[in-house]
């Protein structure tokens, strides 16, 4: 006979699992400080965050609160109400609006126009690049340190695609510190677009309309403005979105553009679980899908193979830079786990209870081994991408190439992540959007955050 659920065990599990959130974090920042005291080079004087203490208002403040109390207040219920391209339109709004105001926080110069010119930052290599053919084909030679000619610490930790994007943006008229940020916010803030665009298309459009308050009031977009990480988790998220949707033109756009992806961030090689999540969660035409994008994939490895950069070599050159700076240094033992604290402050602290919601969907109360395969292998988005951006996560932090700063560098899987916040009670949402709010407003007034 199945056992039946107490109606107040779902919500108790939330506490116990929010609880255990709320541990991890005061832990990681007990530790950090404790090893920070001692003279571990942990090379964060706010671990598990790469920020520094220093509490302030800006400029940004009152409209931040403004966006936050608004979007809490009836975000919930826009989000079943309103016609879906407007709710989009609204999203989209209210995403740039969060994010900008977070950035000014800081004010306009520190937390926009500098934020991308320092010597560790893309913009910085940008006046040297006059030929993008010269760039790539000698682009592999300048990763290791402590030549006269080796790349700014951001540039050599990616591939040329980041730093391209900088160039065509200076190109096109944008150039400078102001551009780029405010392109950083723009751009970051289209995955409350894309995300539910995707899930929509997936065939769960209760699921999308449930799912982006939680994106509009996203707290990573602390390191979305101004960091070019914003510019990466929307490309990944477009990519994705694009998958979803389907048919060849799309399908040939999205495999672009992740392909495209290869090239701004080495770990997103990882992104490889989402893509194919999402072509498996298709209805139909996988094979066709499966089979444009990839093949919209090697189109753009064969570009930048042929122009002279060789993915493979740049990986291997950039595990060496790696542990010729901060990462030889920093503690793998404290920052395995310390990572996932940082994640909780950029995903949020709903991440944990949403997470665990989504997999008891799928795993409580199932009667035998045979129900319990129908529920894994019927499970829809709303558990799988999770799950997908899960296992990225984890495969990221178990490498050792991921030690500190996850906070902006694993933005594009964190908002995968909160896709499982669809399986939240409605009456608990705005609650949660109060906890994701104040995360933000706190990180973002308690400290200094670095991109």
């Amino acid at each position: 006979m199945t056992m039946m659920t107490r109606p107040g065990r779902p919500r108790s599990a939330d506490l116990i699992v929010l609880g255990a959130e709320v541990a991890l974090l005061a832990v990681a920042v007990c530790v950090g400080a404790l090893l920070n005291h001692q003279g571990v080079r942990l090379h964060a004087d706010t671990a598990p965050l790469y920020a520094s203490w220093q509490p302030h208002l800006g400029p940004g403040t009152p409209a931040a609160l403004l966006v936050a109390a608004l979007v809490v207040w009836r975000g919930t219920r826009w989000a079943t109400d309103l016609p879906w391209h407007r709710l989009l339109v609204v999203g989209y709004l209210a995403a740039v609006l969060w994010t900008l105001s977070l950035a000014l926080v800081d004010g306009w110069s520190a937390g926009l126009t500098e934020r991308l010119t320092v010597q560790a930052e893309y913009l910085h290599e940008v006046p040297g690049v006059t030929d993008v053919g010269v760039l790539l084909s000698g682009f592999a030679d300048r990763i290791l340190d402590f030549q006269p000619d080796s790349w700014s610490t951001h540039t050599a930790g990616h591939p040329p695609g980041a730093l391209l994007v900088f160039v065509w943006l200076e190109r096109v008229g944008l150039g400078g510190g102001t551009a780029a940020g405010l392109a950083c916010v723009v751009l970051g803030a289209t995955v409350a677009v894309t995300v539910p665009v995707a899930l929509r298309a997936l065939g769960v459009e209760d699921a999308a309309r449930a799912v982006w308050p939680f994106l509009v009031l996203f707290p990573g977009a602390v390191w979305v403005g101004a960091s070019a990480d914003g510019i990466f988790t929307a490309v990944v998220a477009a990519g994705l979105a694009l998958l979803a949707v389907g048919g060849r033109p799309a399908a040939a756009l999205g495999g672009l553009l992740l392909g495209f992806a290869l090239y701004l961030s080495y770990g997103f090689v990882l992104v490889g679980l989402l893509a194919l999540a999402v072509v498996l969660l298709r209805a139909r035409d996988r094979p066709g899908v499966l089979l444009v994008a990839a093949t919209a994939v090697a189109v753009v490895v064969a570009v930048f193979t042929v122009a002279g950069f060789w993915w493979l070599d740049g990986y291997h050159l950039v595990a060496r830079r790696y542990y010729q700076g901060w990462a030889a240094e920093r503690p793998y033992g404290y920052w395995v786990w310390a990572n996932l604290a940082a994640l909780l402050l950029s995903a949020g602290p709903v991440l944990g209870p949403a997470v665990r919601r989504a997999v008891a969907a799928v795993t409580i109360r199932p009667s035998g081994a045979a129900a319990l395969r129908r529920r894994i292998t019927g499970a829809g988005p709303t558990v799988w991408l999770p799950v997908a951006a899960a296992a990225a996560v984890l495969a990221a932090d178990l490498s050792g190439l991921s030690k500190a700063e996850v906070e902006r560098i694993w933005l594009p899987f964190a908002v995968w992540l909160l896709v499982a916040t669809a399986h939240l009670p409605t009456r608990h949402r705005r609650w949660w959007l109060a906890a994701q709010a104040a995360t933000a407003l706190a990180v973002n007034h308690l400290l200094w955050t670095v991109s």
